[in-house]
């Protein structure tokens, strides 16, 4: 099963980007959504270990702050980078996914491959709905992680 995860805050504009694409993608996957689980996680990044034991491979969109052109969407796995965060501490809340893949590992969970996809947020202010350069890319990001979910196929 390729598992689609999408971890963000749908209250911080842009933070709820990886939602909304997983939103799109379960009302127009058709039949390429068979052996795909889409899963909204929120905030709860600790809860990609459970979805982990099931899954032969993983995607996970995130927003994520990587000093691009904001609207940019970068592909890329755990060993392409290192974690910016100063302390490799799990937390139940969100976590740092990096860490929550290695711990997945330690436990011998985690599927064979892991994609990750970061959008560099425009807006992250307390408000719901996408800045409209993020919303205007909203089917590019959604052609880009459709076309990833057939690569794995592969």
């Amino acid at each position: 099963m390729i598992l689609v995860a999408a971890l963000g805050n749908p209250l911080r504009q842009d933070e709820g980007v990886a939602i909304r694409i997983v939103q799109e993608l379960e009302e127009h996957l058709g039949a390429e959504g068979k052996g795909v689980r889409l899963l909204d996680l929120g905030t709860a990044g600790m809860r990609l270990l459970e979805a982990f034991e099931e899954a032969d491979a993983a995607i996970i969109i995130d927003c994520a702050l990587m000093e691009r052109e904001p609207g940019t969407m970068v592909r890329f796995t755990p060993d392409d980078v290192t974690s910016r965060r100063e302390s490799l501490s799990v937390s139940p809340h969100t976590g740092d996914l990096l860490a929550i893949v290695e711990l997945a590992k330690n436990l011998g969970i985690c599927p064979d491959e892991v994609v990750f996809f970061g959008i560099e947020p425009q807006a992250l202010g307390y408000a719901e709905g996408l800045s409209p350069l993020l919303a205007e890319r909203l089917p590019l990001y959604c052609a880009e992680v459709l076309d990833e979910i057939r690569r794995v196929r592969r």
